[in-house]
């Protein structure tokens, strides 16, 4: 496979290839090679400086190497001269680095397969499109549509006309694309596959939507809550198991309550009972805590439904091979190879230890009163990344799913984020307590 890349970025007239990999925060890292040097970065990889990178490694062990996944090599049809090829990291001793998060899926991706299951996501990928002046973004939003809302050709529609045009000819096969509820804010569909293929694509499309969005003036972001008083960017993750023998959704059965197997009310029953302990991956911000409040169509409460979409797990309406649950706390700020890590871990935890879910709850929970959601044994999602961070040190799952290495780091990384953050003196604080104090 490497002699027919080689060839074929010969053929394409390929300049440049872009190495690329990610930090435990989820920022796309790349490495630039002139193609001439391609045949030799496949067949040993490139060494770079591991403590460079936010949560790799020490300056006493920091020589690692990057070594490309040729079935992930990508030529960027809005640049003829330059492909993307997607890295799995090494440590200098010759075994993969335990810190990589695409090696942490990987791990869980295989303990799957050994139980027969083949995961599969489709993100809902959302971000606000922000005006430039004088060349520095300001907190402006590039419209002031709505959902779905359909007009005169602007900036964010052709922003969204290039990137769904890009992906297809990337051979995507992106879903969709729209104008989301808030001013400046819009969603592009991942088609339905496997999770691995999805978080390499999610990081291909990372670095896309800020590259086309420079391109027509305009500053994208995927800070979860980059403005009060609307509603904040969500990643919702459709997901379902699919047999890795006959390509069967696991998660159908026709004669099953709700026409949902046993395998998925297990899994379901994982993800909430491991909900508060994986909410620091899946928001891994101090601003993502911004967006997870009552009032903003964001979950909050820890539940499942069929078709409420206050709950935290909600079942769409299809059936047979698109019976799938959407859960709906991730957010398009962290690291989707962790985030997809994390929930297949509990997913599986709920399938392998027969738990079993409690009632899906219909009701609009944002409209129940704290006794009635007391008397429902309703529990919330943690408030902040600090509460976050504490059930998340508490969780053996967690642990062992990242592993201690990147464990370790995670929380260290974040603890100091927290910190620095509750010690910041607000506007709002300005504003509303130094004219009574």
């Amino acid at each position: 496979m490497q002699e027919e890349i080689v060839k074929l970025a010969k053929e394409k007239g390929i300049k440049y290839v872009h190495l690329q990999f990610m930090d435990i925060l989820g920022q796309v890292k790349s490495v630039m090679i002139p193609s001439e040097l391609l045949e030799k970065a496949l067949s040993e990889g490139i060494v770079f400086d591991g403590s460079s990178i936010v949560g790799y490694a020490t300056i006493d062990e920091s020589d690692m190497r990057a070594v490309p996944d040729p079935q992930t090599f990508q030529v960027l049809p809005d640049d003829d001269r330059s492909a993307t090829i997607i890295c799995d990291v090494y440590s200098s001793d010759g075994k993969r680095f335990e810190g990589d998060p695409r090696y942490v899926l990987q791990r869980v991706l295989e303990k799957a397969s050994k139980l027969g299951f083949g995961f599969y996501t489709g993100p809902e990928f959302e971000f606000f499109l922000l005006k430039i002046k004088d060349g520095k973004t300001i907190l402006e939003p590039n419209d002031y549509a709505g959902y779905f809302d359909y007009g005169p050709i602007d900036q964010g529609e052709k922003v969204r006309m290039e990137i769904i045009g890009l992906l297809s000819t990337m051979g995507y096969n992106p879903e969709a694309a729209h104008h989301e509820v808030s001013p400046g804010q819009h969603e592009i569909d991942l088609r339905y596959d496997y999770a691995l293929k999805i978080a390499d694509r999610i990081l291909t499309l990372k670095a896309m939507i800020k590259r086309v969005s420079l391109r027509h003036g305009l500053y994208a972001t995927f800070m979860p809550k980059p403005i009060f008083g609307i509603n904040g960017t969500g990643m919702h993750v459709h997901q379902s198991l699919l047999s890795e023998d006959s390509g069967e959704n696991m998660f159908y059965d026709p004669s099953g309550k709700w026409e949902l197997s046993e395998i998925a009310l297990r899994y379901i029953a994982g993800l909430l009972a491991h909900a508060e302990e994986m909410t620091a991956v899946l928001n891994s911000w101090v601003n993502s805590y911004k967006r997870l409040v009552p009032g903003y169509e964001a979950p909050v409460y820890i539940s499942w439904a069929n078709r409420n979409r206050s709950a935290l797990i909600r079942v769409p309406a299809g059936r047979k091979a698109k019976t799938r649950l959407e859960l709906r706390n991730p957010d398009p700020a962290g690291n989707p190879y962790l985030q997809f890590a994390v929930m297949l871990a509990a997913g599986l935890d709920g399938i392998e230890r027969k738990m079993e879910p409690p009632e899906p709850v219909e009701q609009n929970i944002f409209a129940m009163s704290e006794e009635e959601r007391r008397k429902m044994r309703i529990k919330s999602l943690p408030e902040s990344l600090g509460e976050a961070l504490h059930h998340f040190s508490r969780s053996e799952l967690m642990r062992n799913t990242l592993g201690e290495h990147l464990f370790s780091h995670f929380l260290h990384v974040k603890r100091k984020e927290w910190e620095e953050y509750r010690a910041q003196v607000t506007q709002w604080e300005i504003e509303n307590l130094l004219p009574i104090l």
